[in-house]
């Protein structure tokens, strides 16, 4: 797709929320009903747009430094009006639509989740954490994020209160309710539940889950090879009731399980009756360990066909996981997701799915740009902290669209998939506002 059809699809994904106001704003009859310099078409274009500056900077570059640009005053009054819903509506259709032009024959998607700092609310008790040991007060949000790593975009997410948090519930959701016939998830170890395999499987999808070594799993109390390397059918009967019957089947600890009644499985009922029929649950799928380094082994469970994924394979497409990674860290600190223009979490889930959006704007164009191939030591590709400010120049409709090409395709970065760093862990805190970009 040209960048110049990416751009009018996003658009009319806003100009169509724009024409149905009434059913996200908080106040239908009264809000958005008289002419203003901020209509709710421009109010979203500007935080779309919108990058790490503070407010009154923001506005000024979004309405050309007229005189008649808004307040900042003026410019949150109006976004108060406005629900996140907006927002996410403009993201789902965005996505959707863009993901229709891609032609993979079966998607390869990602799940994970990110903790997004926002200012304390001690009224907030969904997110708010005291600090510890001398630190300050602070809020968590918790973005939950289904990503496409063919195409490098973000398909699906659902945002969550830090401690009200559940990222299985957030996969089932986003599984559930996907309009993708066939595709491949990946997940890591935090995703390991029997419920969640059981909705990817009825979904028609294929999964890839790493799971937990110990005692802790899934993986413990199955009868396994003692080798360090195996790839094992599992073909097992999951149920809720323990008769006398059921417990004598429950030897055969590799055919026959239990799920606890205050353990989510959605397939069968929770409360069952003395006289009710015993229900079974089938499901099949291959426990799989293999080497990932020198004295180092992993051990995931697929539905995958072993004839087309070998082991190999399967290494080979769990480390391709790592694209929603470094995704995360683009968002968060290319496109600036980390910079938020309000204190409120209504206006703060305002801006993370303007984010999204954005991101997916930037990829779907920078994936457009050809770069030319020259007899180089490394392979290179558009440096994409260049490529999301130029695609927002775009977007504003500041630059043209050849100059948007010649600029990406100039500043590039060498592609180096054999370096190793160690993982840094700490989360930096809430950006306050009087340590903004000006």
């Amino acid at each position: 797709m040209k960048p110049r059809s990416i751009r009018k699809l996003l658009m009319r994904e806003i100009e169509k929320v724009s024409e149905s106001v009434e059913e996200f704003c908080l106040n239908p009859g009264t809000d958005f009903t008289r002419n203003r310099k901020i209509p709710v078409d421009k109010l979203m274009l500007s935080i779309i747009g919108m990058e790490s500056g503070n407010l009154t900077n923001e506005l000024l570059d979004c309405y050309d430094v007229s005189p008649d640009t808004p307040t900042a005053s003026a410019f949150v009054q109006q976004r108060l009006k406005l629900k996140p819903e907006a927002f996410e509506t403009v993201f789902h259709g965005f996505s959707q639509k863009i993901n229709k032009t891609n032609h993979y024959e079966i998607p390869i998607f990602a799940v994970d989740g990110s903790d997004i700092p926002i200012s304390a609310d001690s009224k907030d008790d969904a997110s708010f954490f005291q600090g510890t040991n001398g630190q300050k007060p602070y809020g968590l949000l918790h973005l939950n994020a289904l990503y496409d790593l063919n195409h490098r975009i973000y398909v699906d997410a659902v945002l969550q209160k830090r401690r009200d948090f559940d990222e299985h519930a957030a996969l089932v959701s986003m599984v559930d309710k996907s309009s993708v016939k066939k595709a491949i998830i990946i997940a890591d170890r935090g995703y390991e539940a029997y419920n969640n395999m059981a909705h990817i499987q009825e979904k028609g999808w294929s999964f890839l889950i790493r799971i937990k070594d110990g005692k802790t799993g899934i993986k413990d109390g199955f009868s396994l090879p003692t080798d360090d390397l195996f790839d094992v059918d599992i073909h097992l009967k999951l149920t809720r009731r323990q008769t006398k019957e059921v417990k004598k089947l429950m030897n055969d600890r590799n055919h026959y399980r239990v799920i606890p009644a205050n353990t989510r499985f959605d397939y069968l009922p929770k409360i069952n009756h003395k006289h009710d029929p015993v229900l079974f649950y089938d499901m099949h799928f291959r426990m799989v360990r293999f080497q990932i380094s020198d004295g180092i082994y992993e051990t995931i469970v697929t539905n995958l066909n072993r004839n087309e994924f070998p082991p190999s394979e399967l290494k080979r497409l769990y480390s391709y996981r790592w694209g929603i990674e470094t995704s995360f860290r683009d968002l968060k600190y290319t496109v600036g997701l980390l910079d938020f223009h309000s204190k409120k979490v209504a206006c703060i889930q305002q801006e993370i799915y303007a984010r999204l959006i954005m991101y997916n704007f930037a990829e779907m164009i920078t994936s457009q740009v050809s770069i030319r191939k020259k007899p180089r030591k490394h392979v290179y590709k558009a440096n994409f902290s260049v490529a999301v400010h130029m695609c927002r120049l775009y977007y504003r409709e500041k630059v043209t669209l050849p100059v948007l090409e010649t600029i990406i395709a100039k500043n590039l970065v060498p592609i180096r998939p054999n370096r190793h760093r160690e993982r840094n862990l700490s989360s930096s805190g809430y950006h306050s506002f009087l340590y903004r970009v000006a």
